[in-house]
């Protein structure tokens, strides 16, 4: 356990991020499994709408440093490949 100030406030503010970004990328992913239970049950609407959050929802985590910029990329690419072959 720290003594100084100024490391006991990184302490408590490290623990804070740490739990919104875990809340971030948890929201990430179920928004993922939003869209991937749309393919599945063979929704083009749904899918269609479940894919602009996901799309969303990766850039602003690749904004905010949760994931890096090209993984997103990767991501929303898979994600349009798979929403096309629906179609």
């Amino acid at each position: 356990m720290p003594n100084i100030k100024s490391a006991k406030k990184r302490v408590l503010v490290t623990s804070v991020k740490n739990l919104q970004n875990k809340m971030a990328k948890t929201a990430l992913r179920t928004d993922l499994k939003k869209f991937e239970l749309a393919l599945a049950e063979g929704d083009k609407a749904k899918a269609a709408e479940m894919y602009k959050k996901a799309v969303v929802a990766l850039d602003k985590a690749a904004a905010a440093g949760l994931i890096h910029k090209n993984n997103a990329s990767n991501k929303k690419s898979r994600l349009a490949v798979r929403l096309n072959a629906l179609q």
